[in-house]
């Protein structure tokens, strides 16, 4: 029958958008994994310093290049990525400590801060240029076998890094609500003045909520190395815009909100990117911190604190 004929290629391009549909969520939530990794930490030292530091993408950077180096010593990417992260948050505590800090307390403007912060970014970027070269490298086939679930074609590698996100965004919801020195973060961030009044020592607690949110960001960098092909000094700076994103959508300084805006615009990207030209994943990531901004400015989980210091 002429209509029967008609029918049936409907059908199968039906099938094939709900198929690229699945396969592009699933590609989006092992995205998002890797995004909520970077997001949590970078609102978790925001929400404590009340610093915007733009040059955490390029941290990110630096955890990557630090990874190829110890890849090359023949470790284990899995100890790689935690070695890598505990050293970057030791750089993030000397940057706090070096610049930062000092230019806190000789009472620099907020947008001062931000310049700085660019400009830090910048310096460590011609730095991994200077001592590894502008080429692009790459980890090699990292990503193990590939596993197919739920309609979704994953590898070992994705699989892996989901689970290690989860894991830590738990350690970190039951340091933050079950210790003495989580009370201690929530209190310096909600007001420092009146914290270190209490006897909290805000300056120790800072610099822990800048070696914690360090690790995030270099573990974050060698898990992005992981999953794409190649990558290059820019690595991190391209990829700070979905941070900001997604943690301007779940809230800035509150890392459970990060977590759910990297999952949201990991999956919201992979989406877009599936039936639009990926080159336009960053306006996707634009547009959402529009939208949350005019809708909605603090956030899905934020307080109006929170949004006050960023806008301040």
């Amino acid at each position: 029958m002429p209509g029967a004929g008609r029918a049936r290629p409907r059908l199968i391009y039906k099938e094939a958008l709900v198929h690229l549909l699945v396969q592009s969520i699933g590609f989006g939530v092992a995205a998002g994994a890797v995004l909520a990794l970077g997001a949590v930490g970078f609102t978790l030292q925001f929400g404590i310093s009340n610093v915007l530091n733009i040059s955490y993408g390029s941290l990110m950077s630096v955890g990557a290049f630090l990874g190829l180096f110890m890849l090359g010593l023949g470790l284990n990417i899995w100890l790689v990525m935690v070695i890598g992260g505990l050293a970057v948050g030791a750089c993030s505590v000397v940057l706090n400590r070096g610049l930062i800090t000092p230019l806190v307390r000789k009472g620099m403007a907020p947008f001062g801060l931000v310049i700085v912060t660019v400009s830090a970014g910048i310096v460590l970027e011609y730095v991994i240029v200077a001592v590894a070269g502008p080429a692009t490298q790459t980890y090699g086939n990292r990503s193990g076998a590939t596993l197919n679930f739920l309609g979704w074609t994953l590898t070992t590698a994705q699989v892996v890094i989901f689970a290690i996100t989860v894991v830590l965004m738990l350690g970190l919801h039951l340091l933050l609500t079950r210790t003495q020195l989580g009370r201690a973060m929530r209190a310096t961030s909600a007001n420092r003045t009146l914290a270190r009044s209490c006897g909290i020592a805000t300056s120790r607690i800072s610099d822990i909520a800048w070696f914690m949110s360090g690790t995030f960001c270099g573990m974050a960098g060698i898990a992005l190395a992981i999953t794409i092909e190649s990558f290059d000094f820019t690595l991190g700076s391209i990829f700070l815009i979905p941070m900001i994103a997604a943690a301007v959508l779940g809230g800035v300084g509150q890392p459970y909100g990060a977590m759910i805006g990297g999952m949201v615009v990991g999956i919201v990207s992979s989406v877009s990117s599936a039936y639009w030209d990926p080159a336009y994943q960053s306006v996707v990531a634009f547009g959402i911190i529009i939208v949350m901004l005019l809708v909605r400015p603090r956030g899905l989980f934020g307080s109006a604190t929170a949004t006050r210091k960023l806008l301040a």
